[in-house]
């Protein structure tokens, strides 16, 4: 597969009218922002659900693309793009077959291969959590990966259903991919899908669980900390992880998740300590948000990711 196409009906926005770039064969990007709309079902209604129409949705909302892209960004210290010939595309949303769901995966993967093959930075736009189970492998030979996940819920489980990879499971199934090193889970809370065995496989593993009431007592900075120097970075965002008062498009609204100045802290901090080869936000039901507060946040914590890695160097050319 190489090129993507938008699924039917579909708004015809860009994420911030940047160009659109479906051949991906021929890609020439620093940053690629990619959708992918449905993850593994655990029942057959399940494949169509919210969070697939969060993509465009998402691309939608993000309407004063002049004004965003131009301003001062007081988030960054200047314009978006830092005045730098930074180029950005948006390579659509991966298509889906309704008779074979792994099909879905299997194209999600080779556009994220080709994607990061490129030499781009990949923004993935889900979809529930199980979406970024095929970009994690897709990241193999990038390694060793630590793996930093922002959630209300750990992700451990082995399947549901009898299907491994849906959205309870890609933590474990990234703990199964040798290329990935430290697991680092932030803002865990109240009561998930995980069971007392599942809790015990993480620790095992060495994952190190910040709950949000230690995040809360610690600070972000203090997380940081405990995040090794110089290494290649993944950064996986379930939007339940962040508090429902900036986040209320989710399904699962926990109270006392992760605030937006520890958001923005972790994303900026995390882009100087090494490379941050790609990041995804997951699990936005849209039909839940209120006052377009959730699409803002996201469309912010884009935005900062963007900006971080231009300031950071990333794109720099001789």
């Amino acid at each position: 597969m190489t090129k993507l196409t938008r699924a039917p009906g579909a708004p015809t926005h860009t994420f911030l009218d940047f160009p659109l770039a479906l051949d991906l064969d021929k890609l020439e990007a620093d940053i690629a922002i990619l959708g992918i709309p449905y993850g593994l079902p655990y029942r057959v209604d399940e494949m169509a659900n919210d969070q697939s129409r969060a993509p465009d949705l998402l691309r939608q909302s993000s309407h004063m693309s002049d004004y965003t892209r131009n301003h001062f960004d007081w988030d960054l210290g200047g314009p978006l793009l830092d005045n730098r010939d930074i180029r950005v595309v948006d390579c659509g949303n991966v298509t889906a077959v309704s008779g074979d769901h792994q099909e879905h995966y299997r194209r999600a993967e080779a556009a994220a291969r080709k994607i990061l093959d490129a030499g781009a930075t990949l923004i993935t736009l889900g979809g529930d959590h199980g979406i970024p189970i095929p970009v994690f492998r897709a990241l193999e030979g990038r390694g060793p990966i630590h793996l930093i996940h922002i959630d209300a819920h750990l992700d451990w489980r082995n399947d549901v259903n009898g299907v491994t990879e849906g959205y309870s499971s890609p933590i474990r199934r990234a703990s199964e991919m040798a290329w990935f090193d430290r697991i680092v889970q932030i803002g865990i809370r109240g009561i998930g899908s995980a069971r007392e065995g599942e809790v015990a496989d993480a620790r095992a593993y060495g994952a190190d669980i910040v709950t949000a009431y230690e995040l809360y007592d610690i600070g972000m900075e203090a997380v940081l900390d405990r995040i090794p120097e110089g290494a290649s970075y993944y950064l996986t965002v379930d939007a339940d992880g962040l508090d429902p008062t900036i986040m209320p498009a989710v399904m699962a609204q926990t109270p006392g998740g992760v605030t937006w100045h520890q958001m923005r802290k972790l994303i900026h901090g995390l882009v100087k300590k090494g490379r941050v080869l790609g990041m995804d936000i997951v699990e936005i039901a849209p039909m839940h948000d209120v006052g377009n507060i959730t699409m803002i946040h996201a469309e912010r914590m884009i935005c900062n990711f963007i900006g971080a890695t231009i300031r950071a160097g990333y794109y720099d050319r001789a």
